[in-house]
């Protein structure tokens, strides 16, 4: 019998490989610059960016906001996919207008683990 893409026979979810390395990046971001999110992007060629939450007394962005101007300022205009690796349950309205800019279908949100919620 075949395996479905999305389940083991007897086991969890499997993961894109390409989905499982932006939460990786996500993470890594996240813990480099010691902040409350990180994230990642996949834009339509298959390049990837990575930033993380930006808390300045003159600039305050979310991680979505931060990877999606890095895509963008280095000629992106269309992202299929990202991660947001942190505390947060769901997408602030602000990170949803932004991701819906620039047309992204998956949106991957884990927690600090890498650990993917439904």
């Amino acid at each position: 019998m075949p395996v479905s893409p999305d389940r083991a026979a007897d086991g969890p979810a499997q993961q894109d490989p390409e989905d499982a390395k932006l939460l990786t990046l996500a993470r890594s971001a996240r813990a480099r610059a010691g902040a409350v999110e990180g994230a990642a992007v996949r834009d339509d060629i298959g390049r990837t960016y990575a930033a993380a939450t930006v808390d300045l007394p003159s600039l305050r962005l979310s991680a979505v906001q931060a990877v999606v101007a890095a895509a963008v300022s280095s000629g992106a205009d269309r992202l299929e996919a990202v991660a947001v690796v942190g505390d947060a349950e769901a997408l602030t309205e602000d990170d949803r207008a932004v991701l819906a800019d620039v047309a992204v279908t998956v949106v991957l949100l884990a927690d600090s683990d890498g650990a993917v919620r439904d």
